[in-house]
């Protein structure tokens, strides 16, 4: 009787913390919305023409570190650019103002993260600071469309040349 007894605790733990590890797997996820380690950090914003398809709660890092994350996205209607609220976190605090961001891409396939380039400036990013310099989101669909109608367009020249070429 005592060998089933503590069979039946060891399953009970072991599907327990199994749930304990997917709720936190989930809580990491970009977009979610539920994250661990609460609001501390400071908040920048960057303009962007395109993010492809950059989510709340995506990474923000500098030299392949993770220095913060994406709190929010969102549509300015004066300029029509998406304007992107980062949350970077408070150890990184001396980031040149003059720091430019890109929104790259993690892999082939990837999630899409803000990647920060270091400045040269004196002055360094705080709560509410605005980062100038941006580079938007390379769609990988518009890139193959450009690719295709430059290759039409490129054998029509060729066979509007043969056809006057043969007359």
């Amino acid at each position: 009787m005592k060998p089933q007894r503590s069979l039946e605790i060891g399953t009970g733990l072991f599907v327990l913390l199994g749930f304990a590890a997917l709720f936190f797997l989930t809580t990491q996820l970009p977009g979610s919305g539920l994250t661990v380690g609460g609001d501390a950090g400071y908040r920048v914003t960057a303009r962007f023409d395109n993010i492809g398809d950059l989510k709340g709660g995506s990474p923000v890092s500098m030299a392949g570190v993770r220095i913060g994350r994406v709190e929010s996205v969102s549509f300015d209607s004066s300029d029509y650019r998406a304007v992107v609220t980062l949350r970077i976190d408070p150890e990184f605090n001396r980031i040149p103002d003059d720091s430019d961001a890109s929104i790259q891409t993690a892999g082939l396939l990837g999630g899409k993260y803000v990647g920060i380039g270091p400045g040269g400036s004196e002055t360094f990013l705080k709560d509410g600071s605005q980062i100038e310099f941006t580079q938007s989101a390379i769609v990988l669909e518009s890139l193959v469309n450009k690719f295709f109608a430059n290759f039409a367009s490129r054998g029509s020249d060729e066979d509007t040349a043969a056809k006057e070429g043969g007359q």
